[in-house]
């Protein structure tokens, strides 16, 4: 991006920022917090934001030698739909991103790895929730156990990356996080590959 394209951006936000007048919590959840807002637009008038305040999360895309990745086939309830997805899953209290993507791999995939890089990071809903997911790549994988949660029932699936990036573009993979998260380490490793893959 050019300078003066982040100058634009940095004056824009001025232009358009909305100031929060006053803030309700209005549902304390296990894992989300919900707020109405009374907010104070650009021109002066008011409105209401309803949002949801989330701790975060961080993504993995674990890369094998041979060039292949592994995903995770899981079933979420919101949607009723089974989807492929990277191994991620949110901050908790006291971790940093970068050990909240470690802990994810192992505990989601069974693998755990020696070098692991942040690529990039999204914000998967910003018209109703603050999330921020940050997203790595790791390699040098070694096996590991797998520990999910009590209420978490994964498979993992063994993918080389283009057929990976191929489902992207055919539609098979739907999930937003998994999209990004490919898209980005396809980018980064394009550049600073660490080992060969043939995308």
């Amino acid at each position: 991006m050019k300078k003066k394209d982040l100058t634009s951006m940095k004056e824009d936000k001025i232009e358009l920022q909305e100031t929060t007048i006053s803030s309700k919590h209005v549902f304390d959840g296990t894992l989300l917090q919900v707020y109405v807002d009374d907010v104070k637009l650009p021109d002066g008038s008011h409105s209401t934001r309803d949002w949801i305040k989330h701790p975060g999360a961080s993504a993995v895309v674990p890369v094998f030698r041979d060039g292949s990745i592994m995903l995770l086939k899981q079933f979420r309830y919101p949607p009723r739909k089974l989807f492929l997805e990277v191994p991620a899953g949110k901050i908790d209290a006291g971790e940093t991103p970068k050990t909240t993507a470690l802990r994810e791999l192992e505990e989601e995939s069974g693998l755990s790895c020696k070098n692991l890089e942040q690529v990039g990071s999204l914000f998967p809903a910003i018209g109703y929730a603050d999330e921020e997911i940050f997203v790595y790549v790791g390699w040098d994988l070694d096996e590991s156990n797998k520990q999910t949660d009590d209420d978490e029932f994964l498979i993992n699936h063994k993918l080389h990356f283009s057929d990976a990036l191929k489902m992207i573009e055919s539609g098979e993979i739907k999930d937003g996080k998994t999209i990004c998260a490919l898209t980005q380490t396809y980018f980064w490793w394009k550049k600073h590959k660490p080992f060969p893959i043939d995308f």
